[in-house]
């Protein structure tokens, strides 16, 4: 789930707030949404499906402001050991994120977890 301050600002249309994150070493990253279920940023759901991206988690929650919230997560298999992504794979797949996020104005600021967030 990410820290949200308000559901009453976004970052585009339907999109209160976006994750690019990967797990140590940090070569393979996931893409985290928190999304407004009533108003689904349909255009960017749609672009990351087609760069292959595939929904692995969905979770609605109330915010303390009262405001519904669905959390989305979005992964991407490579060819690498355990499914994890090679340098040019890496360097493929965040251009497409950057386009597919770029393209609704929103500038993602890829990082790695730390060890307790990535296997809490």
């Amino acid at each position: 789930m990410l820290f949200l301050k308000s559901t009453t600002v976004t970052k585009a249309p339907g999109i209160y707030e976006v994750d690019i994150a990967a797990k140590p070493p940090g070569k393979t990253y996931g893409v985290y949404m928190a999304t407004d279920p009533d108003n689904p940023p349909t255009a960017v759901l749609e672009a990351l499906q087609a760069a292959g991206f595939q929904q692995t988690h969905s979770s609605g929650y109330t915010h303390k402001d009262r405001g519904k919230v669905l959390d989305l997560h979005f992964q991407k298999d490579g060819t690498d050991l355990f499914k994890g992504w090679k340098a040019d794979e890496c360097e493929a797949n965040m251009a497409l994120i950057n386009k597919v996020f770029g393209d609704v104005g929103i500038t993602v600021t890829p990082r790695v977890m730390s060890l307790a967030e990535a296997y809490a």
